[in-house]
């Protein structure tokens, strides 16, 4: 029976999603129960794995930035005021670490499938895979013609997704309620300058 109420006691993040979920297994971490922290690291890792990435390091690299940013967690964990807040501590210092370490050299960052489905494609089957690369390395040509901000906004949104999007506004220092209507802006920018690169 004791316990049965210490481990109910151990677990207050069960039945919680999301934003409160995380919050709840940061107040855990931060009493000391490794098990909430291994928890952050499992749910969280994909984030900080994708930011990472898509700072333009290879594979390697942004094994030892997730590494990096974990340990740094765990070492500064009571430093963390609000835990609702992780979400976005983790995407600004993954970024940091990434920018740091970024002069070992950039790797191709896979196309995100959300940034992909924008651009407008008459993909003939038989061809597929070439003109898909095709398509991506116009892609990608247009997506760093944009400005950094734009970039790093399409980055996080699309890696951290909508429910996030306070999260990528703490990281970015922009308003809340900005990041929808900025990112369309992108978006836009982005289809113009791939159809002005494809040509007409």
């Amino acid at each position: 029976m004791t316990e049965l109420q210490t481990a109910s006691m151990a677990k207050p993040w069960e039945g919680l999603e999301g934003r409160d979920r995380h919050a709840a297994c940061m107040i855990a971490a931060q009493a000391g129960d490794r098990s909430a922290f291994d928890v952050l690291v499992a749910e969280l890792s994909p984030l900080v794995w994708h930011v990472a990435r898509s700072n333009g390091l290879d594979r390697t690299s942004a094994e030892d930035v997730v590494q990096t940013v974990w340990l740094a967690l765990l070492r500064h964990i009571d430093r963390l005021a609000e835990p609702r807040a992780l979400a976005g501590w983790l995407i600004t210092t993954t970024r940091r670490e990434a920018q740091r370490v970024q002069i070992r050299g950039a790797g191709q960052v896979e196309l995100s499938s959300e940034v992909a489905e924008q651009m407008p494609t008459s993909d003939p089957s038989p061809e597929h895979e070439v003109l898909r690369d095709e398509r991506d390395r116009q892609l990608w040509a247009a997506f760093h013609k944009l400005t950094q901000r734009c970039q790093e906004l399409l980055r996080l949104t699309v890696l951290a997704g909508r429910a996030e999007y306070r999260a990528v506004a703490e990281a970015l220092h922009m308003p809340h309620g900005s990041i929808g209507p900025t990112r369309g802006r992108c978006l836009n920018n982005l289809r113009a300058l791939y159809n002005g690169d494809s040509g007409s």
